[in-house]
């Protein structure tokens, strides 16, 4: 009998969902930047996201529902974030309408 892993070493514990908003904020990091809007329930408030997950492409005007893989850096720089976040998979991708003001700037 063998064993089938999609990743070496990594438990449910590395693992977590995320949503992510139909739009960015403006936030603050090292210098003004555009933040995804992320929540880990659909009943959690929006929070602002100052890293990237690798692998996932953003897209403004759609819900993401995303698997992220989560490692801890051993030595991150100073301005950057000490977790690292890979996504698994894409869960779903969901058309969502946007306030006014923000389909002009789209447009």
């Amino acid at each position: 009998m063998t064993q089938c892993t999609t990743t070496a070493g990594a438990s449910a514990a590395d693992e977590k969902t995320f949503i992510v908003g139909p739009q960015t904020a403006d936030c603050t990091g090292v210098a003004p930047m555009k933040c995804l809007q992320v929540k880990e329930t659909a009943s959690g408030d929006w929070t602002n996201f100052y890293t990237n997950i690798e692998g996932f492409t953003y897209e403004p005007g759609y819900e993401y529902v995303l698997k992220v893989k989560t490692e801890k850096i051993a030595n991150p720089p100073a301005d950057g974030s000490s977790i690292k976040y890979t996504l698994v998979k894409q869960v779903s991708k969901t058309k969502k309408m946007l306030p006014q003001p923000m389909r002009k700037h789209l447009l």
